[in-house]
């Protein structure tokens, strides 16, 4: 069987309490043996720590994700940082970044997004980045940052040109559901353009639902889907695709 990993789900959401035993069940039988889970918030951060103590192949992530900044204050953060000193099986940043659909202060998202980045790049992490509406600022924020470990920027639908610009920025694009839409043509021959070694398979459970299942909730087994899409964009064959994303996602968070 094909190993594969999702990376980015959210299993420690509610939308999985009923059954989530089962949820991993169903991945591991599809192959998917590695799970990133981020955390978008203070209010989730010991849910994902405890997921990940609990289940083997299940990793952390630690953010601030610009949906859920209306509770938030600066003791959040100092909080983030003594999880990044002290938590086991942290191994990113995020999700954390810019959204200008949010109601919430811009120029304070870019704070709040500033200092993420600033303690990514202080514990050595990668970081996990959410962007809607506000690339610009972004790849302005990360030139003057300067990541040494780079990143993901999670459920890339994007052009080949916004793809290669994060690209040189040391990032790798998060690859979902949005790829089996046959209408998402910019970014179906965004992903058939782009170097495999730049491309990381992921579902955004319980959101970003494949094509065919809208208002179905998704599930890192669904993993299987995107990669058959992505197979026949690249006309590549599914193992090779799989073992470079595999090994992607190795180099990125866990070396």
């Amino acid at each position: 069987m094909i190993a594969l990993i999702d990376s980015h789900c959210h299993l420690d959401f509610v939308d999985f309490n009923i059954d989530r035993i089962e949820v991993l069940a169903r991945a591991k039988a599809k192959g998917v043996q590695q799970f990133l889970v981020p955390g978008v918030g203070a209010h989730n951060w010991q849910a994902v720590l405890a997921l990940a103590s609990q289940h083997e192949g299940v990793y952390a992530a630690l953010g601030i994700h610009p949906y859920f900044l209306a509770t938030f204050n600066d003791s959040h953060l100092q909080l983030l940082e003594q999880h990044l000193a002290t938590a086991k099986h942290i191994v990113a940043v995020g999700e954390c970044g810019l959204d200008k659909m949010v109601d919430f202060p811009f120029e304070q998202q870019l704070y709040i997004c500033k200092q993420q980045l600033l303690l990514a790049k202080q514990y050595e992490l990668p970081v996990i980045l959410h962007c809607r509406k506000a690339h610009n600022e972004l790849i302005q924020l990360l030139q003057q940052v300067k990541l040494p470990r780079g990143g993901v920027i999670h459920g890339f639908s994007g052009s080949s040109q916004l793809g290669r610009q994060y690209i040189k920025l040391g990032f790798k694009l998060g690859i979902g559901g949005v790829i089996t839409y046959p209408r998402a043509t910019k970014t179906r021959q965004a992903v058939s353009e782009l170097p495999l070694a730049s491309l990381l398979l992921e579902t955004d459970s319980p959101d970003m639902p494949i094509s065919g299942y809208q208002g179905v909730r998704n599930e890192p087994a669904n993993i299987a889907e995107v990669l058959q899409t992505l197979t026949k964009l690249r006309k590549e064959p599914k193992e090779i695709i799989a073992t470079a994303n595999l090994s992607s996602f190795i180099e990125l968070f866990l070396s």
